[in-house]
Formats: structure tokens, sequence, C-alpha cells
């Protein structure tokens, strides 16, 4: 489909689902889920293990083929932790795995099927014991993980910098670095005195930014009807 033909209730019966379904199913599993939350999909939403901790306005996009997946499975109970920051994106198909501790600070963006995680999971020499090879991650804020890059066991990435698509990250970046490559090195640094724009701002009115989608909902679903919406799945031609 390139265009939505839901009439406007239906889209907004849809979203009031979707918020639902991460009340009634998706909280339980979380330690804290802050306020402000969208989930889109987040019956693709996978989570296992605990305790995980998401922030508030959290925006986790879910498709059926790219599931987030964010997963504590440790040796002790009292081992093991994912935390993520305020006014986070998790898109689709992100993998977040810790054996010990994972912390990824606000603001940050994880692109589409980016990996990060505190441990190995096996010995270079023992290829059954687990949890073997584990550091803490620590990501700061305003981080930006690009597509399928991979962030190892033992890292911290500075506030602010930039892990380049396709990276593996073994050692440490500093903030206000663009790192890329395998291993990932810095190749860029940012400008420390520029003005950042982060997501915080983008939700700095939450009630004005809900009124502005609402609004461009209203003019982009404007005309749809039932019958259109039902002819374009079941009978797609196209243009749709």
């Amino acid at each position: 489909m390139k265009q939505d033909h839901r009439p406007y209730f239906v889209k907004h019966l849809d979203l009031a689902f979707q918020k639902w379904y991460v009340h009634k199913y998706l909280r339980p599993q979380f330690e804290y889920l802050g306020k402000g939350f969208t989930f889109m999909k987040p019956w693709y939403v996978e989570v296992f293990g605990g305790p995980i901790i998401l922030g508030d306005y959290v925006n986790v996009i879910a498709t059926p083929d790219h599931r987030p997946r964010l997963t504590v499975w440790s040796e002790e109970k009292t081992d093991g932790l994912i935390s993520i920051g305020s006014y986070c994106l998790v898109c689709p198909g992100v993998r977040i795995s810790a054996a010990r501790r994972i912390e990824i600070g606000d603001n940050c963006m994880m692109a589409q099927d980016c990996y990060i995680t505190d441990s190995d999971w096996h010995s270079a020499y023992d290829r059954v014991a687990a949890f073997a090879q584990s550091a803490p991650v620590v990501i700061g804020n305003n981080v930006w993980v690009g597509d399928s890059a991979i962030v190892c066991k033992g890292v911290t990435i500075g506030d602010n910098s930039i892990i380049g698509a396709g990276s593996v990250v073994v050692k440490d970046v500093p903030a206000n670095a663009v790192a890329a490559g395998n291993p990932a090195g810095v190749v860029k640094h940012l400008d420390p005195n520029r003005e950042m724009i982060t997501r915080a701002h983008w939700f700095s009115d939450p009630r004005e930014r809900e009124a502005e989608i609402d609004r461009l909902d209203r003019r982009n679903l404007k005309g749809n009807s039932m019958a259109g919406w039902l002819r374009s799945l079941l009978f797609p031609r196209k243009g749709d």
C-alpha cells in the first residue's frame, strides 16, 4: 500500500487498541515503562527476562519480519539489566541482549537491525559455558547507532556520537565522534559548541505535538471511507 486508505476514526481505533495492548501485555514485562510511549505493532515486540527499564516518550517500532528483542539472560538472579532512557527510538529488528548490564541514555536512536550486547555468550575455548566473557555496555545521551551496527561487550560510547551503519564497535568511542568500520574507529569529530537538537525537543510540548499529529491525520485521511478502505484491502489496484 502506497497510501493509508483508512478512515480517520478507524486509524484512531487502531492506535487506541495498540495502546491498550501495551498496557495489558507489555507493561507487566517491564520493570518500568514511562509515560508518553508509542509502540507500533506492539504484538511483534519480544521481551524476555528482566529487569528492563524504558523511560518516558520512548518510541518502539516493530514489523512482523523485524521484531525488536529485549533480552536479559544472566547467570545469577541479581545480575542482568537493560536500561533505556527517555525520548529514545527503537527501530524494527533492534536486538539488545544483556548478561550483566546495558545502560542507554536519553535521546538515543537505534536504527533497524542493530545489535547491542554485553557478552560473547561463549568462550573461545569453551563453547558450552555461557556468560564467560561479559562486561557492561554504557551508551551516553543522544547517541545514534546506525543500521545493522553491532556494539560489543565492555564498550562505552560518549554523548552525541554516531555509529555508522554496519559497524562493529569493540572499543570505546568518545563523545561527539563519528565511528565507522569493522572494527569501528573514529572517522570524524562533531563540533561540541554547535547546538544539538535532540528528540527531547520534539517532545518539549507533548500536547501540542499530539495535536499537530492529529491535524495531519485529519488532513491526510480526509475523504477516506469505509467502502474505499475495504476495497483497497480486498481488491487492491495500481496507485493504492
